[in-house]
Protein backbone atom coordinates (compact mmCIF):
# COMPACT_ATOMS: atom_id res chain seq x y z
CA UNK A 1 0.00 0.00 0.00
CA UNK A 2 1.02 3.34 -0.96
CA UNK A 3 1.92 5.48 2.15
CA UNK A 4 -1.00 8.25 1.36
CA UNK A 5 -3.18 5.19 1.55
CA UNK A 6 -1.85 3.87 4.10
CA UNK A 7 -2.72 8.20 5.77
CA UNK A 8 -6.37 7.28 4.54
CA UNK A 9 -6.83 4.54 6.32
CA UNK A 10 -5.78 6.11 9.21
CA UNK A 11 -7.85 8.87 9.10
CA UNK A 12 -10.85 6.95 8.57
CA UNK A 13 -10.54 4.91 10.90
CA UNK A 14 -10.27 7.70 13.56
CA UNK A 15 -13.27 9.18 11.82
CA UNK A 16 -14.95 6.09 12.38
CA UNK A 17 -13.97 5.71 15.91
CA UNK A 18 -14.68 9.07 17.09
CA UNK A 19 -18.02 8.99 15.50
CA UNK A 20 -18.83 6.21 17.69
CA UNK A 21 -17.53 8.17 20.30
CA UNK A 22 -19.56 10.73 19.87
CA UNK A 23 -22.81 8.82 19.04
CA UNK A 24 -22.08 6.85 22.16
CA UNK A 25 -21.99 9.99 24.36
CA UNK A 26 -25.22 11.30 22.86
CA UNK A 27 -27.43 8.45 23.77
CA UNK A 28 -25.75 8.30 27.96
CA UNK A 29 -27.77 10.29 30.16
CA UNK A 30 -31.06 9.18 29.39
CA UNK A 31 -33.22 8.76 32.51
CA UNK A 32 -36.88 7.94 32.23
CA UNK A 33 -39.22 10.94 32.60
CA UNK A 34 -41.40 11.65 35.66
CA UNK A 35 -44.75 10.35 36.21
CA UNK A 36 -46.39 13.48 35.51
CA UNK A 37 -44.29 14.25 32.34
CA UNK A 38 -45.58 10.66 30.76
CA UNK A 39 -49.04 10.36 32.30
CA UNK A 40 -52.12 10.88 30.99
CA UNK A 41 -51.03 9.42 27.58
CA UNK A 42 -51.98 12.55 24.93
CA UNK A 43 -54.84 9.79 23.98
CA UNK A 44 -56.71 9.77 27.16
CA UNK A 45 -56.08 9.40 30.86
CA UNK A 46 -58.23 5.79 30.41
CA UNK A 47 -56.26 4.86 26.39
CA UNK A 48 -55.39 1.24 26.28
CA UNK A 49 -54.32 1.43 22.76
CA UNK A 50 -51.92 3.73 22.20
CA UNK A 51 -50.37 4.95 18.97
CA UNK A 52 -52.95 2.42 17.67
CA UNK A 53 -55.76 4.70 17.61
CA UNK A 54 -54.59 5.87 14.54
CA UNK A 55 -56.49 2.81 12.55
CA UNK A 56 -58.78 4.59 10.76
CA UNK A 57 -60.96 4.60 7.54
CA UNK A 58 -58.36 7.28 6.09
CA UNK A 59 -55.42 5.69 7.15
CA UNK A 60 -56.59 2.18 5.38
CA UNK A 61 -57.65 4.14 2.56
CA UNK A 62 -54.28 5.88 2.59
CA UNK A 63 -52.52 2.57 2.43
CA UNK A 64 -54.29 0.82 -0.19
CA UNK A 65 -53.43 3.64 -2.99
CA UNK A 66 -49.95 1.97 -2.66
CA UNK A 67 -50.73 -1.20 -3.70
CA UNK A 68 -50.17 -0.89 -7.84
CA UNK A 69 -48.69 -3.96 -8.37
CA UNK A 70 -50.54 -6.43 -6.00
CA UNK A 71 -47.03 -7.92 -4.98
CA UNK A 72 -47.73 -9.30 -1.56
CA UNK A 73 -43.80 -9.68 0.39
CA UNK A 74 -43.96 -11.87 3.52
CA UNK A 75 -42.29 -10.18 6.75
CA UNK A 76 -42.54 -12.98 9.32
CA UNK A 77 -40.00 -15.81 9.83
CA UNK A 78 -41.05 -19.29 10.22
CA UNK A 79 -41.78 -20.52 13.72
CA UNK A 80 -39.64 -23.89 14.62
CA UNK A 81 -37.34 -25.08 17.15
CA UNK A 82 -33.92 -24.55 15.90
CA UNK A 83 -34.81 -20.95 14.58
CA UNK A 84 -36.17 -19.75 18.25
CA UNK A 85 -35.35 -16.11 18.46
CA UNK A 86 -33.99 -17.04 22.07
CA UNK A 87 -32.70 -20.35 23.45
CA UNK A 88 -34.83 -19.77 26.75
CA UNK A 89 -38.08 -19.36 25.47
CA UNK A 90 -40.02 -22.27 24.93
CA UNK A 91 -41.43 -23.74 21.43
CA UNK A 92 -42.34 -27.03 21.06
CA UNK A 93 -44.84 -28.71 19.03
CA UNK A 94 -46.00 -32.57 18.56
CA UNK A 95 -47.56 -33.82 15.98
CA UNK A 96 -50.83 -36.32 16.82
CA UNK A 97 -53.57 -38.06 15.11
CA UNK A 98 -56.66 -36.86 15.99
CA UNK A 99 -59.01 -39.69 14.79
CA UNK A 100 -58.22 -42.94 12.52
CA UNK A 101 -60.06 -43.31 9.12
CA UNK A 102 -63.88 -43.32 9.74
CA UNK A 103 -66.85 -43.66 7.87
CA UNK A 104 -67.25 -45.15 4.42
CA UNK A 105 -65.01 -41.82 2.92
CA UNK A 106 -62.18 -43.56 5.28
CA UNK A 107 -61.34 -39.92 6.91
CA UNK A 108 -58.40 -39.17 9.10
CA UNK A 109 -57.52 -36.47 10.53
CA UNK A 110 -53.90 -35.18 12.18
CA UNK A 111 -53.54 -32.12 14.53
CA UNK A 112 -50.46 -30.67 16.67
CA UNK A 113 -49.69 -29.66 20.36
CA UNK A 114 -48.06 -26.94 20.30
CA UNK A 115 -46.31 -25.81 24.14
CA UNK A 116 -44.97 -22.44 23.75
CA UNK A 117 -44.49 -18.52 25.32
CA UNK A 118 -46.89 -17.89 21.81
CA UNK A 119 -46.34 -13.62 22.38
CA UNK A 120 -42.57 -13.87 22.51
CA UNK A 121 -41.77 -16.15 19.71
CA UNK A 122 -40.63 -15.70 16.20
CA UNK A 123 -41.70 -12.37 14.64
CA UNK A 124 -43.08 -10.38 17.65
CA UNK A 125 -45.64 -7.73 18.24
CA UNK A 126 -45.23 -6.14 21.50
CA UNK A 127 -47.94 -4.71 23.68
CA UNK A 128 -48.03 -2.30 26.52
CA UNK A 129 -47.92 -5.07 29.44
CA UNK A 130 -44.76 -6.46 28.15
CA UNK A 131 -42.87 -3.45 29.45
CA UNK A 132 -42.58 -1.20 32.48
CA UNK A 133 -41.09 1.74 34.08
CA UNK A 134 -40.57 0.53 37.71
CA UNK A 135 -44.14 -0.73 37.95
CA UNK A 136 -46.32 0.68 35.56
CA UNK A 137 -46.97 0.41 32.64
CA UNK A 138 -48.18 2.51 29.42
CA UNK A 139 -50.69 5.42 30.92
CA UNK A 140 -48.74 4.62 34.59
CA UNK A 141 -51.40 1.93 34.98
CA UNK A 142 -50.16 -0.04 38.13
CA UNK A 143 -49.16 -3.72 37.54
CA UNK A 144 -50.89 -4.77 41.15
CA UNK A 145 -53.65 -3.46 39.98
CA UNK A 146 -54.34 -5.36 36.43
CA UNK A 147 -52.09 -8.54 36.93
CA UNK A 148 -53.73 -11.77 37.85
CA UNK A 149 -52.59 -15.46 36.87
CA UNK A 150 -54.65 -15.73 34.08
CA UNK A 151 -53.18 -12.36 32.01
CA UNK A 152 -53.40 -8.54 32.58
CA UNK A 153 -57.00 -6.43 32.82
CA UNK A 154 -55.83 -3.56 31.17
CA UNK A 155 -53.68 -2.98 28.00
CA UNK A 156 -53.63 -6.54 26.92
CA UNK A 157 -52.49 -6.97 23.25
CA UNK A 158 -56.38 -8.02 22.33
CA UNK A 159 -57.03 -4.21 22.30
CA UNK A 160 -54.96 -3.47 19.02
CA UNK A 161 -56.48 -5.08 16.31
CA UNK A 162 -56.35 -5.14 12.63
CA UNK A 163 -53.03 -2.61 11.56
CA UNK A 164 -53.50 -1.92 7.82
CA UNK A 165 -51.21 1.27 7.42
CA UNK A 166 -48.45 2.76 5.25
CA UNK A 167 -45.28 1.34 5.73
CA UNK A 168 -41.85 2.66 5.41
CA UNK A 169 -38.79 0.67 5.45
CA UNK A 170 -35.62 3.09 5.91
CA UNK A 171 -32.89 0.72 4.46
CA UNK A 172 -29.41 1.65 6.94
CA UNK A 173 -27.27 -1.29 6.10
CA UNK A 174 -28.11 -0.20 1.96
CA UNK A 175 -27.00 3.62 3.07
CA UNK A 176 -23.37 2.54 4.49
CA UNK A 177 -23.01 0.29 1.26
CA UNK A 178 -23.06 -3.40 4.02
CA UNK A 179 -25.30 -6.08 3.90
CA UNK A 180 -25.40 -5.83 7.32
CA UNK A 181 -24.35 -3.54 9.86
CA UNK A 182 -21.91 -4.22 12.34
CA UNK A 183 -22.40 -5.78 16.07
CA UNK A 184 -23.24 -2.83 18.38
CA UNK A 185 -23.70 0.41 15.59
CA UNK A 186 -25.91 2.52 17.13
CA UNK A 187 -28.46 3.67 14.48
CA UNK A 188 -28.90 7.83 14.48
CA UNK A 189 -30.93 10.64 13.83
CA UNK A 190 -28.15 11.59 10.84
CA UNK A 191 -28.65 7.96 9.62
CA UNK A 192 -31.96 8.18 9.73
CA UNK A 193 -32.38 11.49 7.54
CA UNK A 194 -29.95 10.43 5.12
CA UNK A 195 -31.32 7.02 4.34
CA UNK A 196 -35.08 8.71 4.21
CA UNK A 197 -33.31 11.73 1.85
CA UNK A 198 -31.61 8.63 -0.46
CA UNK A 199 -35.23 7.20 -0.35
CA UNK A 200 -36.85 9.98 -1.33
CA UNK A 201 -39.40 9.45 1.47
CA UNK A 202 -40.65 11.29 4.32
CA UNK A 203 -42.08 9.89 7.00
CA UNK A 204 -46.02 10.93 8.04
CA UNK A 205 -48.22 10.03 11.17
CA UNK A 206 -49.52 6.75 11.48
CA UNK A 207 -46.88 5.04 9.92
CA UNK A 208 -45.31 2.02 10.55
CA UNK A 209 -41.82 2.46 10.52
CA UNK A 210 -39.55 -0.73 10.04
CA UNK A 211 -35.61 -0.23 9.86
CA UNK A 212 -33.74 -2.53 7.83
CA UNK A 213 -29.66 -3.47 9.84
CA UNK A 214 -29.26 -6.98 7.62
CA UNK A 215 -29.07 -8.77 11.14
CA UNK A 216 -31.86 -10.46 10.13
CA UNK A 217 -29.46 -12.69 8.10
CA UNK A 218 -28.51 -14.22 11.42
CA UNK A 219 -31.54 -15.91 12.29
CA UNK A 220 -31.48 -19.35 12.21
CA UNK A 221 -27.81 -20.02 11.50
CA UNK A 222 -26.38 -17.94 13.91
CA UNK A 223 -28.72 -17.68 17.15
CA UNK A 224 -25.95 -17.20 19.19
CA UNK A 225 -24.62 -14.05 17.91
CA UNK A 226 -28.27 -12.96 17.18
CA UNK A 227 -29.36 -12.72 20.82
CA UNK A 228 -26.00 -11.54 22.07
CA UNK A 229 -25.54 -7.93 20.62
CA UNK A 230 -27.00 -6.00 17.61
CA UNK A 231 -27.16 -2.80 15.63
CA UNK A 232 -30.24 -1.01 16.17
CA UNK A 233 -31.75 2.84 17.29
CA UNK A 234 -30.48 4.08 19.84
CA UNK A 235 -32.28 6.50 22.54
CA UNK A 236 -31.89 10.12 20.32
CA UNK A 237 -33.27 7.93 17.21
CA UNK A 238 -35.96 6.41 18.75
CA UNK A 239 -37.15 9.90 20.15
CA UNK A 240 -36.63 11.20 16.87
CA UNK A 241 -38.82 8.73 14.95
CA UNK A 242 -41.48 8.78 17.64
CA UNK A 243 -41.70 12.32 16.75
CA UNK A 244 -43.32 11.59 13.78
CA UNK A 245 -46.28 9.82 15.81
CA UNK A 246 -45.38 6.14 13.99
CA UNK A 247 -48.19 3.49 14.88
CA UNK A 248 -45.54 1.52 15.32
CA UNK A 249 -41.59 0.76 14.89
CA UNK A 250 -39.92 -2.58 13.89
CA UNK A 251 -36.59 -3.57 12.45
CA UNK A 252 -34.96 -7.20 11.71
CA UNK A 253 -33.38 -7.77 14.84
CA UNK A 254 -34.42 -9.09 18.15
CA UNK A 255 -35.17 -5.90 20.32
CA UNK A 256 -35.20 -2.98 17.42
CA UNK A 257 -33.35 -0.94 19.68
CA UNK A 258 -29.01 -1.00 19.96
CA UNK A 259 -28.05 -3.92 22.12
CA UNK A 260 -26.23 -3.15 24.76
CA UNK A 261 -26.98 0.55 25.12
CA UNK A 262 -24.09 2.42 25.11
CA UNK A 263 -24.66 3.77 28.57
CA UNK A 264 -23.76 0.90 30.00
CA UNK A 265 -26.48 1.86 33.25
CA UNK A 266 -29.51 1.21 30.86
CA UNK A 267 -31.91 -2.00 30.15
CA UNK A 268 -33.34 -1.52 26.62
CA UNK A 269 -34.44 2.04 27.14
CA UNK A 270 -36.42 2.12 23.53
CA UNK A 271 -38.72 -0.07 24.33
CA UNK A 272 -39.56 2.26 27.74
CA UNK A 273 -39.64 4.89 25.29
CA UNK A 274 -41.74 3.39 23.01
CA UNK A 275 -44.42 1.31 24.94
CA UNK A 276 -44.20 3.17 28.29
CA UNK A 277 -43.64 6.78 27.57
CA UNK A 278 -45.26 7.26 24.49
CA UNK A 279 -47.45 3.95 23.59
CA UNK A 280 -45.65 2.96 20.16
CA UNK A 281 -45.75 -0.72 19.97
CA UNK A 282 -42.68 -2.29 18.37
CA UNK A 283 -42.20 -5.11 15.55
CA UNK A 284 -39.07 -7.26 16.30
CA UNK A 285 -37.40 -10.17 14.07
CA UNK A 286 -38.66 -8.93 11.04
CA UNK A 287 -37.69 -10.68 7.97
CA UNK A 288 -36.58 -7.69 5.49
CA UNK A 289 -34.09 -9.25 3.16
CA UNK A 290 -36.69 -9.39 0.26
CA UNK A 291 -37.84 -5.96 0.81
CA UNK A 292 -33.84 -4.60 0.64
CA UNK A 293 -33.10 -6.68 -2.06
CA UNK A 294 -35.92 -5.07 -4.42
CA UNK A 295 -35.38 -2.36 -3.22
CA UNK A 296 -38.92 -1.40 -1.81
CA UNK A 297 -39.18 0.86 1.03
CA UNK A 298 -43.14 2.29 0.80
CA UNK A 299 -46.09 -0.15 0.64
CA UNK A 300 -49.00 -0.97 2.75
CA UNK A 301 -48.05 -2.92 5.97
CA UNK A 302 -50.79 -5.16 7.17
CA UNK A 303 -50.89 -7.45 10.26
CA UNK A 304 -53.15 -8.17 13.30
CA UNK A 305 -51.93 -9.34 16.40
CA UNK A 306 -53.35 -12.86 18.08
CA UNK A 307 -55.99 -11.74 20.46
CA UNK A 308 -54.49 -13.59 23.37
CA UNK A 309 -56.85 -11.46 26.01
CA UNK A 310 -54.76 -9.87 28.36
CA UNK A 311 -51.53 -11.01 27.07
CA UNK A 312 -48.06 -9.02 26.73
CA UNK A 313 -47.63 -9.37 23.51
CA UNK A 314 -48.44 -12.29 20.47
CA UNK A 315 -46.38 -13.64 17.08
CA UNK A 316 -47.75 -11.97 13.89
CA UNK A 317 -46.69 -12.78 10.52
CA UNK A 318 -47.07 -8.93 8.97
CA UNK A 319 -47.05 -8.63 5.07
CA UNK A 320 -46.17 -6.19 2.84
CA UNK A 321 -48.19 -5.25 -0.34
CA UNK A 322 -47.33 -3.06 -3.22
Amino acid sequence: MKPNGVARVVARTAGIAALLMSVGAMAQGWRPPAEAQRCPSKWGADDERGAANHMKPETVMRAAKLIRTGEVIELAHMLNAPASNSPARVWSMTTKRSNPPAGANQRGGNEEMVTTELGQIGTQFDAFPHQMIASKMYNCVKLDDVETRNGFTKLGVENVGMIFTRGVMIDVAALKGVDMLPDTYEITVEDLQQALARQKLTLQPGDAVLIHTGYGKLWGKDTARYVRANPGIGVAAAEWLIKHDPILLGADNAPVEVLPNPDKQLSLPVHQIALVVHGVHLLENLKLDVLAAKGVHEFALTLQPLKIKGGTSSTVSPAAIR
